[in-house]
């Protein structure tokens, strides 16, 4: 190797010790890249779900790259002997040269170790919205929902979030946390005229079966999430709300769903309504309308006034 490097600083004046350097350099980065190989391959054989191996993938590339970083300094630049100075020195000079990527590596690290979120969640962060689908050292990406499309489906966009918007923006996680599920609400206009008593039953009984079944595995997750947070238990039962509006009477259903889900449950529920109620001559949906109201015949016999003379018949002459 001496000979070697005798050789290529006569012929192309570079100081001898960069072979060796160079070929350590390369051997070294190339053994990094064989062991995480080595890794990846045992965790697929290991298992199959995809987030494992997605956290195996990315959590290996960042050691690899740490590692190659330490080595390639103490190589490279003898003076820096101690691990400490040269990442002391490193963090200094990026501090005063590179202040949005070194806050985007702190919201790395943030997410890393507080786990707001994590890749499969569905979460919203300022103003945009979506599934998390790759997290990496200066962004986030998501694959965005909501916009032009209606109940929370995708838009086919996909959004790259800085890691500093963990710091200045809100964070609202659909689908980790607590809980697993959300509520969601439908609500069903009927006439003042219709039976609203027998509308609010169907309601509750269609309700019931497309959502009961996820009352036990909330209470469930309720429970577990009880011993980190103080939570107050909420109603978890599917139920229908009465309320009056202008146009009619106003009955709300109120359900959990999967946040995923949520436009599957709409159109499964609004598909039987239309059936249950297309069978009941009793009731028929309310909408924006106009009508003339006759107080003296329709009114209640308790409400209806007196008839007021019209001015002709003031006028008329007696016989």
């Amino acid at each position: 190797m001496q000979q070697f490097g005798e050789w290529f600083y006569a012929f192309l004046r570079i100081p001898g010790e960069f072979p060796g350097k160079f070929l350590g350099s390369l051997a070294a980065i190339v053994v990094l890249m064989l062991v995480r190989l080595f890794v990846l391959k045992a965790v697929w054989r290991r298992t199959e779900v995809f987030q494992v191996r997605y956290r195996w993938r990315k959590f290996s590339n960042y050691v690899v790259f740490f590692l190659a970083i330490l080595f390639l300094g103490r190589v490279w630049f003898e003076e820096f002997q101690s691990v400490a100075t040269f990442l002391g020195l490193l963090s200094a000079g990026i501090a005063i040269a590179l202040k949005d990527p070194l806050v985007n590596l702190a919201g790395w690290l943030f997410i890393v170790w507080r786990r707001p979120f994590s890749v499969g969640d569905r979460i919203q962060i300022g103003s945009h919205a979506g599934d998390v689908i790759d997290t990496r050292i200066f962004q986030f990406t998501l694959m965005e929902i909501g916009w032009w499309v209606e109940a929370d489906q995708s838009t086919g966009r996909i959004i790259h979030v800085p890691n500093s918007a963990v710091f200045t923006e809100s964070q609202i996680n659909y689908t980790e946390g607590w809980f697993d599920y959300i509520w969601n609400e439908i609500g069903v206009l009927v006439t003042f005229e219709s039976d609203w008593k027998r509308a609010k039953e169907i309601l509750k009984e269609i309700v019931e079966r497309h959502a009961g079944h996820l009352v036990s595995p909330a209470q469930y997750k309720m429970r577990e999430s009880s011993r980190q947070f103080m939570i107050f238990s909420p109603h978890l039962d599917p139920s229908v709300f009465t309320s009056v509006v202008d146009s009619g009477v106003l009955l709300t259903m109120r359900y959990l769903c999967d946040p995923r889900k949520r436009r599957d449950s709409c159109a499964e529920i609004w598909e039987e309504v239309l059936d249950k109620f297309s069978r009941c001559d009793n009731i028929d949906f309310a909408y924006p309308t106009q009508r003339f109201y006759d107080n003296m015949h329709e009114g209640k016999q308790g409400t209806r006034g007196a008839a007021v003379p019209s001015p002709a018949d003031k006028l008329s002459p007696r016989l």
